[in-house]
């Protein structure tokens, strides 16, 4: 039985594969990927230098809203120490 455990397999996914096709999904996913492929065509990529620059706008964001955060913890930390103190 083991040795034919991947027949069985395959007869699943082909009767998936039928009942799909009946069903016109394989059409409708060939149909979205194509127009996929045709929007992503349109589409402008940006330069490394531009890529370079949202990076690093990104960088410097993450870094002040850490020390934003690093700072009103300390503030809460210490209001917290002071009324129960």
């Amino acid at each position: 039985m083991k040795e034919y455990g991947y027949l069985i397999w395959l007869a699943v996914l082909a009767a998936v594969f039928a009942v799909l096709w009946r069903k016109g999904q394989i059409a409708r996913l060939a149909a979205y990927t194509a127009e996929t492929r045709e929007e992503l065509k349109k589409c402008t990529w940006p330069t490394v230098d531009e890529l370079k620059g949202s990076t690093l706008v990104v960088f410097v964001s993450i870094i002040l809203l850490g020390g934003f955060t690093v700072f009103v913890d300390y503030i809460l930390v210490q209001v917290v120490r002071l009324i129960n103190g």
